[in-house]
Parts: structure tokens; sequence; C-alpha cells
């Protein structure tokens, strides 16, 4: 599949290459498995010379074996003798950096914790004593978010301050996604794009997937995806067992309350019968997998907060796969298709207003954006969109189907904000899917509409 967007990171990867030629730099690269970390890493330094080395769960003697012929071929030198510490390799590259640059990328830094802890404080050791000569582009990443958080934002740690670039990698947005999707199938449906995003969120790697395997429409990437053998049954597990070790199955569980709708701890700590806030703490601040939502214009000290799963792909596996295990492991794989179709409707109506949220932000010039309910947990509002420096807003409702919106029912329910957007031009829309029998035209005709079909478009 060709590559695709991240223009602001290849900037700032051109930038540190660029720089590198006189003073080394150190990048780092964050995000979650599959986002495509490696493939933009190999995408900035396609035309230059790097040394790519990915760190394994092995031995350091084993990893070094494996390291020495790569550098050895790529930068033309020569390395005498058996090197077992990494520490060795390391310092041999700075050296070769005073007289050449290049680019050295580590793949799953955070790995090396598990291997030899001591080899990050010797690469401290080793950066401090070599860069201020060195042209050197050092670039690592990493997908264990809590461990790379701790390895360099943490002050206690040595690699702590050596940065000079930092780079989180997020999911494609809604239009790199719908661009995905057209130049594979150029006639794809609303609902089929709805699909990709509520599967995917945007993930490159599961984006991939369902393109390989010519999964173009709503019916055949579900099938994909729960299909006996499929990578996405999986995955969940795969990912997150790293992140949280013996204790996965607590966070589990409260994952898997958050993706059913149980989005309050009061709600979460019923279930479980336990208090659950450090655990919800660790899942927003170490692992950054859930966020605290608050009704907009909330007071900060609100205990109007409810919990949502970050993550699209995540979300799915926790509410359909994972809570359907057993019907996996009975290898009943179409009646968990059969269930997912059944409850896709409402489902994916929830995703719809996370769509037209995210389409918001990105495509208008707003400066907020959110929803909205009373402390009652009542009054509920879509879509809310503010322009805080011109004073104007957008207050939305989202529904998969056009004729459930009452754009005078929003307004009423607009009407309970009037103090918080009393200074404000107001405007009231509707934002749904195209449902057959209905044109994008006599949608406009009805009230103004904007719907994820015209988005197709744009």
């Amino acid at each position: 599949m060709k590559f695709y967007d991240r223009k602001k990171e290849l900037e700032i990867l051109s930038a540190a290459k660029e720089q590198s030629q006189t003073s080394a730099c150190f990048t780092v690269m964050t995000g979650r498995r599959r986002i495509g970390k490696t493939a933009l890493l190999l995408e900035s330094v396609k035309d230059t010379r790097f040394v790519y080395i990915f760190v394994a769960r092995k031995s350091e003697v084993l990893l070094c074996a494996q390291y020495q012929p790569v550098i050895q071929e790529t930068l033309g030198i020569r390395i005498y003798g058996e090197i077992r510490e990494f520490a060795q390799l390391f310092e041999l590259l700075m050296q070769h950096s005073q007289k050449e640059n290049f680019t050295l990328i580590i793949d799953e830094f955070q790995e090396f914790l598990y291997i030899n802890p001591s080899i990050v404080s010797d690469i401290q050791r080793i950066w401090d004593q070599y860069h201020a000569t060195s042209k050197i582009n050092f670039i690592v990443c990493g997908s264990v978010y809590s461990m790379m958080k701790r390895i360099f934002e943490d002050r206690k740690e040595p690699l702590y301050g050596r940065l000079t670039a930092r780079i989180a990698l997020h999911p494609f947005t809604t239009t790199v996604i719908k661009e995905i999707l057209a130049d594979h199938a150029p006639q794809f449906t609303s609902e089929d794009l709805l699909c990709l995003y509520l599967l995917t969120g945007g993930v490159a790697k599961y984006i991939t997937l369902l393109m390989e395997a010519k999964a173009f429409n709503k019916t055949a990437m579900i099938n994909y995806a729960l299909s006996e053998g499929s990578p996405f049954l999986t995955e969940g597990k795969d990912m997150l067992i790293s992140e949280f070790g013996k204790d996965y199955a607590n966070y589990f569980s409260i994952l898997s309350l958050i993706a059913e709708g149980k989005t309050t701890q009061r709600e979460i700590d019923s279930i479980i019968n336990k208090n659950t806030g450090s655990y919800l703490a660790n899942l927003e601040d170490e692992y950054s997998l859930i966020k605290k939502v608050k009704p907009m214009f909330a007071k900060p000290n609100s205990r109007a907060t409810r919990y949502c799963l970050q993550d699209n792909f995540l979300r799915f596996w926790f509410r359909f796969i994972f809570s359907n295990n057993a019907v996996l492991e009975m290898g009943k794989n179409h009646l968990l298709i059969e269930y997912v179709e059944k409850n896709y409707e409402q489902y994916s109506g929830l995703l719809l207003e996370k769509y037209f949220r995210e389409l918001i932000a990105e495509k208008e010039e707003v400066t907020d954006v959110g929803n909205y309910w009373d402390k009652n947990g009542e009054n509920e509002i879509d879509l809310i969109a503010l322009n805080r420096f011109n004073k104007t807003a957008l207050i939305g409702e989202v529904k998969r189907n056009p004729r459930k919106i009452s754009i005078p029912a929003l307004e009423k329910k607009g009407e309970t904000l009037h103090k918080e957007l009393n200074d404000y031009k107001i405007t009231f829309k509707g934002f749904c899917t195209v449902y057959a029998g209905l044109s994008f035209a006599q949608q406009v005709d009805i009230w103004p509409v904007y719907d994820l079909y015209s988005h197709l478009f744009l």
C-alpha cells in the first residue's frame, strides 16, 4: 500500500535530519502498535544512509550478533572481534558519527528494559560523552506507552532532558481514511466509510489488512475481522498484555465495561465490587487508553464525568470480541458475526457521533469540540463546536437516519446553554448518514443537514 499523509511528522524528521549534518539530534517517536511508526521512519530516511535495528526480546549477546553485520554493511566499517554488549556497539556508532553523518533508528526501544535495564544508562553516558562532536541523527521509537513515557519523561531516568525532538504518532484522520478507501474502492458508500472508521480508528496496519484482503464494504470488513484466523481476534490481548503485565485481568474487566457503556466510576465499582479509582487513573495517565470526558462548559471540579475508550479498534474488540471469547473458542464465529450485525446500527450510531466531532475538529475553524449533558445525565447534545475568538458556535444532532433529526428540538436543548453562549452566534445543524431512497438534495430541502455522504466528495 502506498504511503499516506504524515506531512507534519515528516517535516519534523526532515528538520532533524538536516540539523544532524552539523550537530547531533535525538528524536523519540511514540505511538500504539500498528500505527505506522516504522513505515514513517523508513520513509523519512529512504534517500539517506541509515542503520535500522529492531529490539526483539532476545539476549543481549544475540542482539549484538544480529546488529554487527547490519552496521558493517550499512556504514562500510569493520568491526573486529565479537561484541557482546550493546554499549560497545553504540559507542562505536557514536565515534563513527564524528566522521560521517548518518541516521540510527532503534525500533521498540523500550524492550531494552527487559533485556538489560543498564543499556539505557549506558546510552545516556555515551551520548553525553560524544554528542557535542557528533553528526548523528539518532531516532528511537516504541509502542509500549507507559514504558516510553517513563524512560523519557521521568526526571529520575537517565535519558530525561536529552531529546531534541519528540513525535507522538496518532491514527489517520477521517479525511485520510476516506482517501485510502477511495483509492481502493472508488464506489464506496457512507456505510463502508463508517465501518472502516469504526473498526480501525485510522490505525494504519488495520486499514492495510482490510484493503489487502479486498474487504472494501461493510459486510466484507466485519466478516474479515471476525472470521476464524483473523489477526483482529487476538490483537487486543496481544497489544495490551505487555502494557498491563500480571494485573491485566482487572484492566481488561474495566475496559470491557467502559466499551459496554458503563462509563462512570460508580457503575464500574458496583459491578467489579472494588474501588477502581487507581486503575482508571493509570488507564488515563500511564497508558493513555481512556479519556475522562466532561460536558462542555462543565466546571473543573464537576463530578459529571464519563470515561471513554479513545481507540476505536479496542472499543470494538472489548465490546464484541473479548466479551464473547467463549463463542470464538467453540468455533462459532458466524454467531458472533450475526450478533455484531444485529447490534451494528446502535453501536455505529455512537461512533458516528465521534466521527463527526473529529471531522469538525479537523475541517472547521474551531477552538473547542465536544458534547453536552446536564447534571442529571439528560438533555444530551451530540456535538458542540466553538470558536472562542470570533464567538461562533455550532450545535449539532447526529442520527443515522436524517428523518429522526429535529432542528426545533435541538434549538430547545440549546436554550439551556443560554448563559454559556449568550454572546455567541449559534448555528444548528443535523449530521447523518444517507439512507436508501433519500438523496442529498432531498435532505437539504428538509433542513440543514451535513451528512457522511457529502463528506465522501469534499
